[in-house]
């Protein structure tokens, strides 16, 4: 089995196909076949089914799948270290992060972890189903997903990294009392959701229908940094982060809910499965997490 050959075997699974690969490899698109042919032989399955002009892993292909990244990522971080000087960790770090969690805490992390090592590069990727969170580790497509919890497969470690509350914010002008609102209380204004998918927005719509409470819903985005602008230009309220909400109290009108809504948010992680930078970033998001206690 060669390297290449699990290059190319990758960039098939993301690309969907030969066509695809082969751009993206900026190789031919025979040479992505041979070798594809060349590594079903030696691993004795079949990793593809053809489907049209498109392809997709087989059982035993999705299996390949989170060994294929790690070895990619171990090769990366090999190069990485080989032209680095020193000891200093190289290479990079990819985390997943679910768009409900405080955007805040997240840059802390990756501002400490940046300070402390310099020569390691972060990316940064969007969560979208916080439900896949540990599939996305056991797929090996990153090394951390940063999502709310309970939500961590049987041989993951976790590292708490706070917890956020969720408060109403309403259009400037809107007629509220004072105080946390109870939810059955809620005003009866269009409400500005995001699809299904997040488990903290279908928590809220939930605790929300239990109470009896039918709100009209006026939008349903998919954008979900546009609510907050979709609340200022007056098409209807949402549920936001409080850091955020606060920071447009003098913009809006905002509330803080009853019950209360608050979610533990969480790093995790296969211990196993951490390049030495990645190990770097968990040992830093520990100390970071021991500090916090302390000072709470």
């Amino acid at each position: 089995m060669e390297l290449r050959q699990l290059e190319y075997f990758l960039a098939v699974v993301e690309h969907g196909g030969i066509g695809g690969a082969s751009a993206a490899l900026g190789v031919a698109q025979p040479t992505v076949s041979q070798a594809l042919r060349a590594l079903e032989r030696e691993v004795g399955v079949q990793l593809f089914h053809r489907i049209g002009r498109g392809m997709v892993p087989s059982a035993a292909g999705r299996t390949l799948v989170g060994s294929t990244r790690q070895i990619m990522r171990d090769v990366a971080a090999v190069d990485d270290a080989l032209s680095a000087a020193g000891d200093e960790p190289t290479g990079r770090v990819e985390i997943l992060a679910s768009p409900f969690i405080d955007g805040g805490a997240v840059i802390d992390l990756v501002a400490g972890f940046r300070a402390r090592h310099p020569g390691v590069t972060v990316r940064l990727g969007d969560l979208r189903v916080e439900t896949q969170a540990s599939a996305m580790i056991e797929e090996g497509r990153c090394e951390f997903v940063i999502t709310h919890l309970p939500t961590v497969g049987d041989d993951l470690d976790m590292i708490v990294l706070g917890e956020q509350e969720f408060w109403l914010v309403c259009p400037p002008g809107t007629e509220v009392p004072d105080g946390p609102i109870p939810i059955a209380d809620l005003p009866r204004i269009p409400m500005i959701f995001v699809p299904r998918g997040g488990s903290v927005a279908e928590e809220i719509e939930s605790a929300i229908r239990e109470s009896g409470v039918r709100l009209p819903i006026a939008v349903l985005s998919d954008h979900r940094e546009q609510r907050l602008p979709m609340v200022l230009a007056g098409i209807g309220a949402t549920l936001l982060e409080r850091r955020i909400a606060e920071s447009v109290a003098d913009r809006a009108v905002v509330r803080p809910v009853s019950p209360r809504f608050a979610r533990t948010f969480a790093m995790i992680f296969d211990p196993g499965g951490l390049s030495v930078a990645g190990q770097a970033f968990a040992d830093v998001a520990r100390s970071m997490a021991a500090q916090r206690a302390v000072q709470e």
